[in-house]
């Protein structure tokens, strides 16, 4: 054993004797950090819609630095880069990630273009499947990177490296697919499994074993039960939003909670807006849907749907943008993404004034304000 890695566990023996033992550490040793402080996210693994990510600060001391994990939801999943200089935004290339277990340590080193996790059996056999296919796609990100930041990432380009990425990314699906139906007991084939989409947790679900399903992956596991459930429920109300078709009724919260009921606004065209803080096009569109709720207001409503974000980030992203219509908590119980088939964002589903289902349109198109104005003018 080189003498770095014995000082290492000699560090790791004294950590285990001198902590409480009910809490989670990161350890960090990184080098070429741009500048001393970098930015952590973290969630819950069984957190699959990134609703409740949490952001934190960690100063380093050339290069390390440790990191307790807070919230009681565990495992967790963290992703660490260097917070940027002035207005410049974090690559997203240069980000560490990790799974942090309950009551022990997980140790990063390298740099944030080349990183090793020591942990656990879970961190060895995930890093044993990366490395098959990971050199591979950084490789092509690097030059992707390297592309953008010469500004010659042209379409011509972008082709050419998609026919280079989608083999490998091939690749990397079979190999963490057959990883998962070779180790059905392992709790790192439903961490694998939570990244290959609904497609393919539909059918690997199953093969997971007992051991696996009842072990520290539990939460992950059922959260992507309960997710398979919702998009089966989503595709049977599919039948039913359709033109023609009754809106389905619903009470729930606005933002200033009281109580929301869609029947109540029959007698005016209603358009549901499904959208979210964090979806560029939901936020593009903005300028219009006010100037069109500016010219039809008397005639029509529109209620916004959150769709993905905490409640903090969406009262400061109504706030943000001044958004002057009816605005409401989708629920998890009542949730209207379910309910209308909710597949893409932004959605806008139009409602004629005896609650019919008029239009559905999906994605942010300069055609939608030219059919409100040919269904709304005088």
């Amino acid at each position: 054993m080189k003498a770095k890695q014995i000082l290492w566990c000699v560090g790791i023996a004294l950590l285990g004797a001198c902590r409480p033992s009910s809490v989670t550490y990161v350890e960090g040793e990184l080098s070429g950090l741009e500048n001393d402080t970098l930015l952590v996210d973290y969630f819950a693994v069984s957190d699959l819609s990134r609703e409740e990510i949490k952001t934190d600060t960690i100063v380093t001391q050339q290069g390390r630095f440790t990191y307790s994990v807070k919230g009681d939801s565990m495992p967790v999943q963290l992703f660490f880069h260097v917070k940027p200089q002035g207005d410049k935004v974090p690559s997203l290339y240069k980000t560490v990630g990790v799974i942090a277990f309950p009551k022990e340590i997980v140790h990063i080193s390298g740099s944030m273009d080349d990183y090793r996790v020591d942990g656990n059996e879970f961190h060895q056999a995930y890093a044993q499947v990366q490395d098959s296919f990971r050199k591979k796609l950084d490789a092509v990100t690097e030059v992707v990177m390297k592309y953008q930041k010469e500004g010659t990432l042209t379409p011509e380009r972008i082709d050419s490296l998609h026919k280079i990425y989608q083999p490998i990314y091939d690749e990397m699906m079979e190999v963490q697919k057959n990883y998962i139906i070779q180790h059905p007991d392992e709790d790192v084939s439903v961490y694998l499994l939570s990244g290959l989409g609904l497609s393919n947790a539909k059918e690997l679900l199953p093969v997971i074993g007992e051991k696996a399903r009842t072990g520290v992956m539990a939460s992950l596991y059922w959260a992507m039960e309960a997710a398979l459930k919702k998009e089966k429920a989503r595709e049977e109300a599919a039948l039913s939003i359709v033109e023609g078709k009754e809106a389905p009724d619903f009470r729930l919260k606005d933002i200033k909670g009281n109580d929301f009921l869609l029947s109540s606004l029959r007698g005016k065209y209603v358009i549901l807006d499904f959208w979210g803080s964090w979806c560029g096009w939901c936020i593009k569109g903005m300028p219009d849907m006010k100037k069109a709720y500016g010219l039809y207001k008397d005639r029509m409503e529109i209620v916004g749907v959150d769709c993905g974000d905490t409640e903090e980030k969406w009262k400061e992203a109504v706030q943000k943008h001044q958004l002057p219509w009816i605005q409401i908590r989708n629920g998890k119980d009542t949730d209207l993404t379910v309910i209308y088939a909710i597949k893409g964002y932004p959605t806008k589903i139009v409602i004629d004034r005896e609650g019919k289902i008029e239009k559905v349109l999906v994605g942010e198109d300069a055609s939608f304000y030219a059919y409100l104005d040919s269904l709304l003018k005088k």
